[in-house]
């Protein structure tokens, strides 16, 4: 009969994960075990504190009423997602840099170059292009562009249950010369949702809860890996309080101001609009074992 001290509970546990045939499931679950065990040792847990965490995480992982996932957004709240990704996305010189995916994707409908996601959205007119290269400056033709970004007032679209269809989000393909090109509205900054477990979590820290102004963006190529990232608008005051902790120099951009005339689309527009031009690059598959 063993007789589990506060030290000999973690070497115990640690050894039930020896005989795990996967050798990277047995790294990770030992790796596991010894951190939460000296977190719990750190903090001096107390079993209501422990009671409270299972309540939580159990809360966190039932379904919301907007089809968000609310343990993605407990994971870029807590700075995970953007650790996990700055870990396994380490870029060669000439790609963009990557983000978090966020809690509002889901697949979009597939859509001609130049389309208006906007549908006549109230918002100011932005006019988006640029093109999808590899790293090494080569254009890359058909690649697949998704889009998705929050209206005017800083809502998605699977937020608003009376719209009819996809509003702000579309899959585009690049040109022969690997260009892309749409119209939208300008993104607003928004709190993200405060109604679930990570509101609970904000609120209880006194943290900030807005997310600066950006356009998401997800482009897959062959040969390529999939780049998941943000486009964020340059002077939003939120830019340094990310509750998420995703935003990057290299991805912010000033969003021009253009007066009423005709876009590089031969569009004409008879208000003032707004412009975001972003060349993307993408790392090669085979660069991901060298990094």
């Amino acid at each position: 009969m063993s007789n589990f001290s506060e030290q000999k509970i973690t070497r115990e546990v640690v050894e039930a994960f020896q005989g795990t045939p996967d050798p990277r499931l047995k790294e990770i679950m030992g790796a596991l075990v010894r951190h939460l065990h000296d977190f719990v040792r750190e903090v001096e847990l107390t079993p209501e504190e422990w009671q409270f965490a299972i309540d939580y995480l159990t809360r966190t992982g039932q379904p919301m009423a907007d089809n968000r996932q609310e343990f993605i957004l407990l994971s870029d709240t807590l700075g995970v997602s953007v650790l996990v990704d700055a870990i396994n996305h380490r870029i060669p010189a000439g790609a963009t840099e990557s983000t978090v995916l966020g809690p509002f994707y889901v697949p979009a409908p597939e859509l001609p170059l130049g389309f208006d996601l906007g549908h006549g959205l109230k918002g100011e007119p932005l006019f988006v292009e640029g093109t999808v290269c590899s790293a090494s400056g080569t254009p890359l033709a058909n690649a697949a562009v998704d889009v998705w970004q929050s209206d005017s007032e800083g809502f998605y679209d699977v937020q608003l249950a009376d719209l009819p269809d996809a509003r702000l989000r579309a899959r585009f393909h690049t040109d022969a010369n690997g260009r892309y090109h749409f119209w939208s509205i300008m993104p607003n900054s928004y709190p993200i949702p405060l109604d679930g477990t990570v509101g609970e979590m904000l609120r209880a820290t006194g943290r900030p809860a807005h997310r600066p102004a950006h356009v998401h963006f997800m482009i897959a190529a062959d040969g390529h890996e999939t780049l998941i990232t943000h486009i964020f608008v340059a002077g939003d005051p939120h830019l340094d309080s990310d509750p998420v902790f995703s935003t990057k120099d290299s991805l912010t951009r000033e969003f021009s101001r253009e007066t009423p005339g005709l876009a590089p689309d031969g569009t004409r527009v008879d208000r003032p609009w707004r412009k975001l031009i972003y060349n993307f690059g993408l790392k090669p598959m085979a660069a991901r074992k060298a990094a």
